[in-house]
């Protein structure tokens, strides 16, 4: 007996968009399903979260809740709009939003991420990440942090030019944003 399996498929994404409204609208007039960025005229498709990465963002919400920015109403979010400018929108894995962004957002505001958290996938290439590090700072970011499961590392970034890398007994912290979220970067892969 032979099965067949139904694989979905990337529907036909249009290539005439150049800013972000103009893409929220083709969201909003063509439901689909997954999530996509908008960079300058680009949709691109950003897969959902691995079961297997549900380990790694469980930690950090876990540390983020016990900051005393937590306690003031500030959250570690997953999968949150993060707008650069009127032609970029990025989706960080998970992104710090502080109290006051959470009342713009109820205003109907787009907001951009001062910390973002990715998990790098297989599938993303070096100018990939060079490309969402860019959009980050450019959209304001003060920090970011690039996760990579297989080789039980974090890099952090101050600046797209500016990193530093933890792993092990490293400690690592979010200073200056959350200065009290910080672990031994061995602790999250355990």
């Amino acid at each position: 007996m032979i099965v067949m399996i139904a694989t979905p498929t990337t529907p036909t994404l249009p290539t005439h968009l150049q800013t972000v409204d103009e893409f929220e609208e083709w969201e909003r007039t063509y439901p689909h399903e997954g999530n996509y960025e908008f960079v300058r005229g680009r949709i691109i498709p950003k897969p959902a979260m691995k079961q297997e990465e549900i380990f790694i963002t469980s930690f950090l919400i876990r540390q983020f809740y016990q900051s005393s920015l937590s306690k003031q109403g500030d959250e570690l979010l997953p999968e949150l709009d993060s707008y650069v400018d009127g032609v970029r929108k990025r989706i960080p894995d998970l992104t710090y939003v502080t109290a006051e962004q959470k009342q713009a957002i109820r205003r109907k505001e787009r907001i951009s991420t001062i910390f973002a958290i990715e998990i790098l996938s297989d599938s993303e290439s070096y100018e990939d990440v060079l490309d969402k590090l860019q959009d980050y700072f450019d959209g304001g970011a003060q920090l970011v942090w690039y996760i990579a499961p297989k080789r039980q590392k974090i890099f952090v970034y101050t600046s797209p030019d500016d990193s530093k890398t933890y792993k092990g007994q490293d400690v690592i912290s979010a200073a200056p944003v959350v200065p009290d979220l910080q672990f031994v970067v061995a602790e999250m892969f355990a």
